[in-house]
C-alpha cells in the first residue's frame, strides 16, 4: 500500500512545477497592441500636435475606418485635420451645452469626433492619424478618446475603456493622453512662440539696416551733388579765363 502511494506523492511536485511553468508562460504573452495616442502627454493650456496611432491585428482584414470621439466633458474649441495620404476626413460639430471661452471669444459648438476613411492599413502595418488640438483643459489631469477601428471583414473592435489608476489594463483600452503642468517659461505655444519672436527680431534688425543704407546713401548723393556743383562753377571760371587771354593775345598782335 505505502509503495504505490510513493509514486504519486512524487508526481505531485513534478505536476505542480508544470503548472506554474504554464503560468509563467501566459504572463508572458504579449497584450495586443491597440489604438494609442503620440505622444502621451502634453501640457495643460496648451495647444497641442497629436497622432492617434492605428496598428492592424488581423492577419486576414485591412482597417478602412477609424472613429475618434472627443471628451465632451472638456470641449476643445480648436481641432484640425492633418491631411492623410489616401484617408478623407471629417469632422462633426455639435452644439455645446454651455460655451466655453478661449481668448475672449465665447464657443457654442465643438468638434466631438473625428471620422477617417477610404484608405486602408494592411495587415502588419500601422498607420498614424494627426490632429493640432487646443486649447487643452487646466483643470484636468488626462482626456480620454474613445477609438472606433473598423475592419473590411466588418469588424469593429472599440477601444473604449478608460483605464483607472491602480486597475489591470482593460481588454479595449481607449487612448488616453496625459496632462501636465505647463514647465516654467512655457507659454502654451510651443516653439512658435519663439519662432516669431526671432522672426520680429531680424525684421525689425533688416529695417534697421535699410533705413541706414539710405541715409548712408542719401548722404553720398549729397556729397556728390556737392561736388559737382563746385566742378561746375571751376570750369565756368577757368572758361572766363581763357577767353579774356584770348581777346588780350588778339589786340597785343594788332598793335
Amino acid at each position: 500500500m505505502n509503495a504505490m502511494r510513493l509514486p504519486r506523492l512524487r508526481r505531485l511536485p513534478i505536476m505542480g512545477g508544470i503548472a506554474a511553468g504554464a503560468l509563467v508562460v501566459l504572463a508572458a504573452t504579449p497584450a495586443f497592441a491597440h489604438v494609442s495616442v503620440q505622444p502621451g502627454q502634453a501640457e495643460q493650456g496648451s495647444y497641442s500636435t497629436i497622432a492617434f496611432k492605428v496598428p492592424n491585428e488581423k492577419d486576414d482584414a485591412s482597417t478602412v475606418k477609424l472613429e475618434v470621439t472627443l471628451p465632451a466633458d472638456h470641449p476643445l474649441a480648436s481641432v484640425m485635420a492633418q491631411p492623410v495620404p489616401g484617408w478623407d476626413v471629417k469632422l462633426t460639430k455639435t452644439k455645446l451645452a454651455k460655451p466655453v471661452e478661449v481668448h475672449g471669444e465665447k464657443i457654442s459648438e465643438a468638434v466631438t469626433k473625428v471620422t477617417w476613411t477610404g484608405g486602408k492599413i494592411e495587415p502588419g502595418t500601422f498607420q498614424q492619424f494627426p490632429l493640432s488640438v487646443g486649447e487643452l483643459p487646466e483643470d484636468a489631469d488626462q482626456l480620454v478618446f474613445k477609438a472606433l477601428q473598423t475592419y473590411d471583414d466588418k469588424e469593429v473592435v472599440r477601444w473604449i475603456e478608460a483605464p483607472k489608476e491602480g486597475a489591470p489594463e482593460p481588454e479595449n483600452p481607449a487612448p488616453v493622453l496625459k496632462l501636465v503642468k505647463p514647465a516654467e517659461g512655457s507659454d502654451g505655444h510651443g516653439s512658435a512662440a519663439s519662432g516669431d519672436t526671432d522672426s520680429a527680431a531680424q525684421n525689425a534688425k533688416a529695417e534697421k539696416t535699410e533705413e541706414t543704407a539710405s541715409d548712408s546713401s542719401g548722404d553720398s548723393g549729397d556729397s556728390s551733388d556737392t561736388t559737382a556743383r563746385v566742378l561746375g562753377v571751376v570750369g565756368i571760371v577757368i572758361g572766363i579765363a581763357g577767353v579774356a587771354f584770348g581777346v588780350l593775345a588778339g589786340r597785343r598782335r594788332n598793335a
